[in-house]
């Protein structure tokens, strides 16, 4: 497998990381919504490209 495609997974796993992290009660509670959209945006972003990736693979180029 492509060292570049397990990358992009990676970026995957730590975008649902960055949701999932519990900041309350520490002195990044304030840091809670970026860290939320962050998040949500590498989740959006790399999963995008792999199915980019998956489809230009499909069709052979």
């Amino acid at each position: 497998m492509d060292r570049f495609i397990l990358q992009m997974l990676a970026g995957i796993l730590a975008g649902f990381a960055l949701i999932k992290v519990p900041l309350e009660g520490t002195f990044l509670a304030s840091l809670e919504p970026l860290t939320t959209v962050i998040g949500i945006l590498a989740i959006v972003i790399f999963s995008l490209f792999l199915v980019f990736k998956g489809t230009m693979a499909i069709l052979g180029k």
